[in-house]
């Protein structure tokens, strides 16, 4: 199978550049983030003509996730992260998809940093941490995909010289990260390109993606119970006009027999 994630900025903007991409790659799984669409806003029907049905959280003007399904039905399991019922970001989406569990998320940004934004983004993170031990305890096939808005390490950054004081490269940021991980999840692309730094965002300023000035703020961990076949970044997507700031970044897997 072949899941990517995809924080598409603003759904029904960029509707046009999802529908070229999705015919293009066709993944089985999709997960989107920063969807910027009310529920009723959410574009179903364009996706069911192309062949995907999906499963969504809206919220006007910013955050909102989805999981697509090509062909399948997704079977939603949760619309939102345990651990704060007073939560009302829509931030993470969970379904199960031919026999896999898909946790899409968007994790909070975190800036200004510091600032109970970045407490804010340090809370949810402990909520993943706490949610992803309990599905690594129940042995299910399990992927958590999406925009981490985490710079692992400084290999994942084309220069952090500039970004000192952002929340994305925090000790804070990146221990959470690391401690999600050490669970036992397969970080996807890092496994993959372990010698390549695998960019998937861009930001819009200073002609940011012609000079390749990336970082890796997309990733999709897998549990033990899938075996990575391979991963990748449709870099070109990012190219496209009217694009996201982000491109696609996609894994292919099997359950382990």
């Amino acid at each position: 199978m072949k899941l990517a994630t995809y924080n598409i900025n603003g759904i029904n903007k960029r509707l046009a550049n999802l529908l070229a991409w999705l015919a293009q790659t066709q993944p089985d799984i999709a997960c989107l983030q920063e969807l910027k669409a009310e529920d009723r806003a959410f574009p179903a029907g364009a996706l069911r003509d192309a062949g995907y049905h999906a499963v969504w959280q809206g919220q006007r003007s910013w955050n909102g996730v989805a999981i697509l399904a090509r062909g399948k039905e997704p079977v939603l399991t949760r619309r939102a992260l345990p651990g704060d019922a007073a939560d009302a970001q829509a931030r993470y989406i969970e379904a199960a998809v031919q026999g896999v569990l898909v946790g899409c998320l968007y994790l909070p940004n975190g800036n200004p940093y510091p600032g109970p934004k970045f407490d804010y983004k340090l809370a949810w993170f402990e909520r993943l941490i706490a949610h992803a031990a309990t599905l690594q305890a129940s042995g299910l096939p399990v992927i958590l995909a999406g925009d981490y808005n985490v710079v692992p390490t400084e290999f994942d950054i084309y220069s952090s010289r500039s970004w000192k004081r952002n929340a994305l490269l925090q000790p804070q940021s990146r221990a959470a990260f690391r401690r999600l991980v050490e669970q036992g999840w397969v970080d996807a692309l890092r496994t993959r390109f372990p010698d390549v730094p695998m960019f998937t965002f861009w930001d819009y300023f200073r002609e940011h993606y012609s000079r390749d000035a990336g970082m890796r703020l997309d990733h999709m961990l897998l549990s033990p119970a899938l075996h990575l076949l391979d991963a990748g970044v449709d870099r070109e997507v990012r190219a496209a006009a009217a694009a996201s700031d982000h491109a696609p970044a996609w894994v292919r897997f099997e359950r382990v027999k």
